[in-house]
């Protein structure tokens, strides 16, 4: 049974949607929740994992991506659409979420044939640590490819600082990761982003976090539970790996990069 904090909740994110391109005060979220700002805030954060605004931040640039596949709008037009006043802002935002500008998007088809990591930390790191887990799949079907990525935030987005790619769930290794502080986040990957649109195959998505990574520390197996995502998940930002083109080449985890 739905508890009555997670339809208030539910009810912001439903606001959210309805007035994307709006300017939309956390005073207008808790409203729609019918919670005090205080009290909503705190617990849309736990509900969810993220703050009401970084929510809404990272529905804006969903709803871009699907625009940017669905429409023949311009970049500008799209980027007001989504609440941008300024095109410039919005393509670095996206570009810097996604992975790719939003033209380059476009003409990808919504897919990304690879993911690089975000080299800093391994520069920045004199020891790397290696850890290895799990990602296990209670859902009846084939899920196709599983990306998985560690990431500073709940919000699968930028550069992870490792990442892989399994050709089902099973066992993952990652074997340099940097000292830090690590959400793992997982999705599935399907074969056509028209699927997606029309949740002939909707991503399913795991995580586990926050995951302190010392080089001194052994970490134990992780493991990572997949399951449709749900309205109260953060949205997955990052462009969608290419199965059509990896998948012939993904018989063995790839780990790092992606």
């Amino acid at each position: 049974m739905t508890s009555a904090i997670e339809q208030a909740v539910s009810r912001a994110i439903e606001t959210m949607h309805d007035n994307i391109g709006e300017l939309l005060t956390i005073d207008d979220m808790a409203q729609a929740a019918m919670y005090s700002k205080f009290h909503f805030s705190r617990e849309f954060q736990r509900m969810t994992g993220v703050s009401p605004r970084r929510f809404l931040s990272a529905l804006r640039l969903e709803t871009a991506k699907r625009l940017l596949i669905e429409t023949s709008f311009t970049v500008t037009e799209i980027s007001h659409r989504v609440g941008y006043n300024s095109v410039g802002t919005f393509s670095s935002r996206f570009a810097s979420s996604v992975g790719v500008p939003p033209t380059t998007y476009r003409q990808l088809g919504g897919f990304t044939p690879r993911i690089e990591i975000d080299a800093r930390g391994l520069a920045r790191s004199t020891e790397l640590s290696t850890f290895r887990g799990e990602i296990r799949a209670p859902i009846a079907g084939n899920l196709g490819l599983v990306y998985l990525g560690l990431f500073p935030t709940r919000v699968p987005e930028g550069r992870p600082a490792a990442c892989t790619v399994l050709p089902h769930p099973g066992v993952f290794l990652f074997d340099q990761v940097p000292a830090g502080t690590w959400y793992l986040l997982a999705h599935s990957v399907p074969a056509a982003f028209d699927e997606v649109l029309t949740g002939d195959h909707p991503v399913s998505v795991g995580s586990v976090g926050p995951i302190e990574v010392r080089p001194d520390v052994p970490l134990l197996p992780i493991e990572v539970r997949l399951r449709p995502a749900r309205v109260l998940d953060p949205p997955v930002l990052l462009a969608l790996l290419d199965a059509r083109t990896i998948a012939q080449t993904v018989r063995t985890p790839i780990t790092d990069s992606a």
